[in-house]
């Protein structure tokens, strides 16, 4: 765990994908740090456990359900009474080379990531407006700027939050909110299975994934009050890769 420290003392935070990884490290950074976490996973035990373990509030939903997307919306703010921020991590891999992509591996993929960032984003905008304060931050990758050999479904979805990201920030400037994105290389789930001695290969300079906990302290600054003048930003905390 990282030793900087945050306070978001009096800030409510939802975090989607928040049972594990890096969307879990983010809601104990928040927790930790003052922030009443919402936290939200399509695995509702896990969630659950997750969640308990932090002292979050958890919320099983799909995020690529409009209506799951305002009802988790609807009912943050119903339990603490307002939303600060708003961390669109969660995600899913459907991945195969493109001429054996099905139309299902390509939809799921663009709902959840792409999809999922948009209607968490748009169901929270009239709240941020009220407010007049708002921020958001959105999980790309590396792929998403460079491709990946059988991930066409998961670099379009990563390409188009970039894209998604700019002009968000670009509408919603005038109201208070700021928008941003975050390229991780973290140690996850996705990244076990890479075999150790091709680790320096992949990830970067620094010749390491990240943990966790490095790409929290990313997203806490974007969302921190110091960083009200960034805006529209792509942040690559991945250890040199994108270089």
């Amino acid at each position: 765990m990282t030793n900087i420290k945050y306070d978001f003392t009096d800030r409510t935070v939802i975090v989607t994908g928040a049972a594990r990884g890096i969307g879990l490290a983010i809601a104990e950074l928040f927790a930790t740090s003052g922030a009443a976490v919402v936290m939200v996973d399509f695995d509702g035990a896990e969630l659950e456990s997750a969640a308990q373990s932090i002292g979050g509030l958890a919320i099983q939903a799909d995020v690529s359900k409009t209506e799951d997307a305002e009802r988790v919306v609807a009912q943050a703010i119903a339990e603490t009474g307002h939303v600060d921020i708003l961390v669109n991590n969660a995600g899913i891999v459907r991945d195969r080379m493109l001429w054996k992509l099905t139309d299902e591996d390509w939809e799921a993929v663009l709902a959840v990531h792409a999809g999922g960032t948009f209607r968490f984003t748009r169901a929270l905008v009239p709240h941020f407006r009220e407010r007049g304060y708002g921020r958001v931050i959105n999980i790309t990758s590396y792929t998403g700027l460079h491709g990946n050999l059988g991930q066409a479904n998961y670099a379009t979805a990563k390409a188009g939050i970039i894209g998604f990201t700019k002009t968000a920030a670009k509408e919603l400037a005038s109201f208070g909110i700021t928008v941003n994105c975050v390229s991780p290389n973290a140690a996850t789930r996705m990244t076990a299975t890479i075999p150790e001695a091709r680790i320096p290969e992949v990830s970067g300079p620094i010749a390491r994934f990240a943990e966790p906990s490095e790409i929290a302290t990313a997203i806490a600054f974007l969302a921190a009050e110091e960083s009200a003048y960034v805006t529209g930003a792509l942040l690559a905390v991945d250890g040199g890769a994108s270089l």
